[in-house]
């Protein structure tokens, strides 16, 4: 079993959605240390099946992303999550990264908005208990933003815990759906840094370790990286810790099986620094 799946399209370096642009601009290249492992294979993203968006969204949505020419990588992107999550699942994989063009998690049903187009995640997540014997997933969410769309499609499924860093506080009666205030001020003498690590700890990993996810699912956005649209005063060094707990948690929660989605972020020099960190993170 390769140990980490790389999931890219080219398309992903030249254009993407609205103002995240060529955020990916670095990108393959900034995969070269990666290249010759033999614990890592590389795959270009196919385009998502629209019989699987069908069973998601409606047929409005499907015709207003075709004619929204944002959304031209909309279709390899959701694939790419689509294919990363079913390798993982089918045991081809242990972890995988998934790169994307247009975001998945404020695409609702029949609605999307904020750089999104399809939800990739819970096209993933159909496909996935459609093709293979998993079922049960854990969704760890610290894009800057609520993942609406997300929690709206699975919102009464209670084999899908969705945990979502944001701006407001709120967990489910039967505690599989909730957010989590990530914009308070952390205490006197704390970084932020410190803060938010302490809070995914505080409040994700103990439900993951309770719900005994089959794959725990990161979406991970680097927008709230100081200096990006969704600035929460992180630095750029704490996304590779992040990855470190991400991968702790489905090594001991999840029989190592996790999948990193890539969510917001618009700057280039952020989006370089910071992912083939987080990859080194998966490959240890």
């Amino acid at each position: 079993m390769k140990k980490v799946g790389l999931f890219y399209h080219p398309s992903f370096s030249r254009r993407s959605y609205l103002t995240v642009g060529r955020r990916l601009a670095d990108f393959p290249a900034a995969l070269e240390t990666f290249l010759g492992r033999e614990d890592v294979v590389f795959y270009e993203c196919p385009p998502v099946e629209e019989e699987l968006v069908l069973q998601v969204h409606t047929p409005e949505l499907v015709r207003a992303v075709r004619q929204n020419p944002y959304c031209a990588t909309a279709w390899h992107s959701a694939g790419g999550v689509v294919q990363a999550v079913e390798e993982v699942a089918r045991g081809e994989i242990l972890r995988a990264f998934a790169f994307i063009g247009a975001g998945g998690h404020h695409a609702g049903k029949d609605y999307f908005w904020g750089y999104c187009c399809f939800n990739d995640v819970v096209l993933a997540v159909v496909n996935c208990r459609q093709r293979t014997g998993v079922r049960r997933f854990a969704v760890v969410d610290t894009d800057a933003h609520h993942g609406d769309g997300t929690r709206e499609l699975c919102a009464g499924d209670p084999d899908i815990l969705h945990v979502c860093f944001c701006d407001g506080d709120y967990v489910s009666a039967d505690g599989t759906k909730v957010d989590v205030d990530a914009t308070r001020r952390p205490p006197k003498g704390v970084s932020r840094d410190d803060h938010y690590l302490a809070l995914v700890e505080r409040e994700a990993l103990p439900r993951v370790r309770d719900f005994k996810p089959q794959i725990l699912i990161w979406y991970f956005g680097y927008d709230a990286c100081k200096g990006d649209y969704g600035s929460l005063g992180l630095t750029p060094d704490l996304f590779p810790r992040l990855a470190g707990v991400m991968r702790r948690a489905a090594d001991e929660h999840a029989g190592g099986r996790l999948a990193v989605v890539l969510g917001g972020g618009s700057r280039t020099d952020l989006a370089t620094y910071i992912i083939p960190r987080v990859i080194a993170e998966l490959l240890k």
